[in-house]
């Protein structure tokens, strides 16, 4: 099999060992993406945001995969949804990748409602520490939990409470995936759950050198 192939295996067999696992949905639909493989891709991203109704990016991801997958209306109805979702929680990537997806298909740009507008003011007035993945207050990471531009970014954009959800979630892909993290290639996989589990941003998903990736337990 191809390294996407097995990759796909792996998280379908992750998703059905948990199917209250959202992270493993999404991870299947982001694979299926690359597989070129879109309405099994839309159904994985529909299950993620029936679980999560508030991952903004999912729905960015489910609209691109119906989309290529012909289903304009139906990709539509989900851009506007999530554009309403990523707008109330002041999650401004997803919201502006939404918004360049509705343009190219022709259709115009949703309103806002009364209630997104009024939440995103009140947490942009709080003053709390606002987690980039959830858009909700939050207790800010002492420091970074490990060295590289990685670990500077979590301490400063997610809370400590996702965090510990990353920590929950990372033991589930180990123990469900079978990972060595001594292996390269387990450990990479590891990671990758992690930066799509926190939003990590593209252009900081690649390893420089002297970065050290966390472990459970560390």
């Amino acid at each position: 099999m191809s390294s996407i192939d097995e990759r796909i295996t792996q998280f379908e067999n992750m998703a059905m060992a948990d199917p209250t696992n959202e992270m493993a949905h999404f991870s299947l639909g982001s694979a299926y993406m690359q597989a070129e493989r879109p309405a099994e891709a839309a159904a994985s991203f529909e299950q993620c945001i029936t679980l999560n109704p508030e991952m903004s990016k999912a729905y960015q991801l489910c609209g691109e995969a119906m989309l290529a997958a012909g289903w304009e209306d139906r990709a539509v109805a989900h851009l506007n949804r999530g554009y309403e979702v990523a707008a109330a929680k002041g999650d401004r990537m997803p919201q502006e990748a939404i918004e360049a997806l509705l343009i190219g298909v022709g259709k115009p740009i949703p309103e806002i409602s009364d209630a997104a507008a009024a939440s995103a003011e009140i947490i942009a007035a709080s003053g709390s520490f606002i987690c980039k993945r959830t858009g909700t207050p939050g207790t800010e990471i002492e420091s970074p939990p490990f060295k590289g531009p990685i670990g500077e970014w979590i301490a400063g954009n997610i809370t400590a409470e996702t965090w510990d959800q990353w920590i929950g979630q990372g033991t589930k892909v180990i123990n469900e995936m079978r990972l060595d993290l001594s292996r390269p290639e387990d450990s990479a996989m590891y990671d990758e759950h992690m930066n799509e589990f926190l939003g990590v941003p593209e252009e900081l998903r690649y390893p420089t050198s002297g970065e050290i990736t966390p472990r459970i337990g560390d």
